[in-house]
């Protein structure tokens, strides 16, 4: 063995081919384990692409190693191939987008066109009497061309509308490459340019790189987006009272000098009962964003239930009357309602259920002395 064989020899092919493998199992774990966990149809098109993908592989090694019918097992890779590829696709478009029976037709359509154009595979043989090698070429070049179809279409139309768009065209660019590096070598050098070997060995694994790193990251996405739905409010997007309640036991814990600012909009079943459901929600979006501003930089602000909304101060340079009257203010002046507001510093000894009651207390008393405005709890 030397380092030709390692780059450019038989050997480098299979090695290519072997780390392919590798990553398309690990690929191929990491969809199945979503698909069996949610079910989705997007990971089960992409666990049967590379079910399909690492069969085609397996074969490739398969017949590095032994000698089976040239034409048969020509014909038998080129369709995994194809077949492989456009599921992938179809399962990152689906990672995505839910699939309507236009984009089934589209792809599944791919894939029939596939087999027609297979037809000119079993007629050259008839229709054309050169060599063995000249008669092989020429059954394959129609699975080569229609490959460069099915990648820019695939090009064209799923990047709009799938996440990760810059890193799926370049994977898909690559594969570009690595078509055309096939081509050029088997069809112009019979496969004898070391410089296109050796990318017709690298770019494959590029190519699957990228794709194991497109899933992976849509795997961090969706944990995030599942973190995220489990600690904030679905409507308002502010930490949902759990999760608020949680940060405020920690920092007592740790006696961590806090302050619990505990807002109620002003009339809000009128609201809802004449403008209706809409304008309630809208309103309520409205004041979350300006809780969520104005405590970005000194605390958290949560939905605590209903119309009550809440703010933990952990910044211990925050003025509480300035803070609460600031958001008091800029409720009346940006949105058309008013809101009662009222806060609670900690205590030694306190906990923070008892916390968090004197806020809501102090809130009340703002209420029924005449609503729109600040009180402190004494």
């Amino acid at each position: 063995m030397n380092v030709h064989d390692l780059l450019y020899g038989e050997l480098a092919t299979w090695i290519s081919n072997a780390i392919v493998f590798v990553i398309v199992t690990l690929m191929f774990v990491i969809s199945l384990r979503l698909f069996l966990d949610r079910r989705k149809k997007g990971y089960m098109s992409m666990t049967i692409s590379l079910v399909i993908v690492g069969i085609d592989y397996l074969l490739q090694m398969t017949v590095a190693l032994w000698s089976y019918n040239p034409s048969l097992t020509s014909y038998t890779l080129h369709m995994l191939g194809i077949i492989s590829f456009v599921l992938i696709n179809m399962g990152i478009y689906q990672l995505y987008n839910r699939t309507s029976r236009k984009q089934y037709i589209f792809f599944y359509g791919l894939i029939v066109m596939g087999f027609v154009v297979s037809v000119l595979h079993f007629s050259v043989p008839r229709l054309y009497s050169g060599t063995e090698l000249q008669v092989r070429l020429l059954q394959d070049i129609g699975f080569e061309l229609y490959m460069f179809v099915i990648i820019f279409l695939c090009f064209y139309m799923i990047p709009p509308y799938i996440g990760q768009q810059m890193k799926y065209q370049l994977a898909l660019t690559i594969f570009f490459a690595q078509q055309l590096v096939h081509l050029v070598n088997t069809y112009m050098y019979g496969g004898a340019q070391p410089a296109l070997t050796l990318a017709g060995n690298v770019l494959p694994i590029v190519y699957y790189f990228l794709l194991f790193l497109l899933l992976f990251e849509r795997v961090v996405e969706l944990m995030q987006a599942i973190y995220n739905s489990s600690i904030t409010d679905g409507l308002t997007r502010l930490y949902n009272r759990k999760f608020f309640y949680a940060r405020v036991s920690q920092h007592i814990q740790r006696h961590i000098p806090i302050a619990v600012l505990f807002s109620d909009i002003d009339n809000f079943k009128k609201l809802n009962d004449t403008q209706g459901h809409q304008m309630g929600d809208d309103v309520l979006k409205q004041v979350a964003q300006i809780m969520k501003e104005e405590a970005e930089e000194c605390g958290i602000a949560g939905r605590y239930g209903g119309e009550e909304m809440v703010v933990m101060v952990s910044d211990p340079g925050v003025k509480m009357e300035s803070f609460a009257e600031r958001i008091r203010s800029r409720i009346e002046k940006e949105t058309i309602v008013t809101a009662s507001i009222g806060y609670s510093k900690y205590k030694n000894g306190l906990t923070a259920d008892e916390l968090i009651k004197q806020a809501d207390e102090a809130m009340y008393k703002a209420k029924t002395t005449g609503k729109n405005k600040v009180v402190k709890y004494s």
